[in-house]
Parts: structure tokens; sequence; C-alpha cells
């Protein structure tokens, strides 16, 4: 079986704080996030496309733009959701879960990465 693999990459400046922690953390600091999104696909349209990068990347781009220099904690779901790079992970799943639908592919992980040296992806 033929499986082809897509990655797009972006970011989006933002704050947070972590509840629940003891630490650096705890205290309102920000961080230039990095995005990257993989889907995946056993075929190619006529074209050779599984999907255009132009609509991953306008997909991807529509949903960090609302966290995009902002204070993620004010974020409904984070105001239930702790701000962590897990966390934030997941809802950026789930929001572009819901924006590919309609497209022959599944979307296969959304890492986060706060920093050069840090991520965190989420998976379902």
């Amino acid at each position: 079986m033929n499986i082809y693999e897509l990655r797009v990459i972006s970011e989006f400046s933002s704050a947070h704080k972590l509840r629940d922690y003891q630490g650096k953390c705890e205290n309102l600091h920000g961080h230039n996030w990095k995005v990257e999104v993989f889907v995946e696909a056993n075929t190619i349209d006529k074209t050779g496309l599984v999907i255009d990068f132009k609509i991953l990347k306008e997909k991807i781009n529509s949903i960090i733009s609302q966290l995009d220099h902002c204070y993620i904690n004010k974020i409904k779901y984070f105001q239930k959701h702790n701000p962590t790079s897990e966390n934030i992970a997941e809802y950026i799943f789930k929001k572009m879960t819901l924006a590919l639908k309609g497209y022959s592919l599944k979307l296969k992980k959304i890492t986060v990465w706060e920093n050069e040296k840090q991520s965190a992806s989420y998976l379902e």
C-alpha cells in the first residue's frame, strides 16, 4: 500500500502562563511557536497531489491566526484546559480535523514547538 505524507510548517507568537505549575512557566511569558501539520493519504489525484500545499497552509494559518499575538489563557478552550504545549497541539489538531473534512486524506499529527529544542505532538 502506498502512503504519502505531507508536512507544512507555520508559526505564531503568543503569551500564556501555566496553572497549577511550580516554576518559571507559572508566570506570564511568551513564545514564538512553530506548528507542524502532518497529513497522509493512500492515493494522489490526477495532478499527482494529495492536496495542494497552498490549501494546507491556508487551513492552518486560519486556525493559528486566532492564537497569534494573544494571551492564550483568555481563549475559551484554554480557560478549561491548561495552555501547555500538549493541549495547544490537541486544540490545533481538533480544529484542523474539522477544517480538512471532505478531503481524501487523514490528519496524522500536529507538533507544536515552543522553542527550537522542545515540542509536543498530538496524534489520534
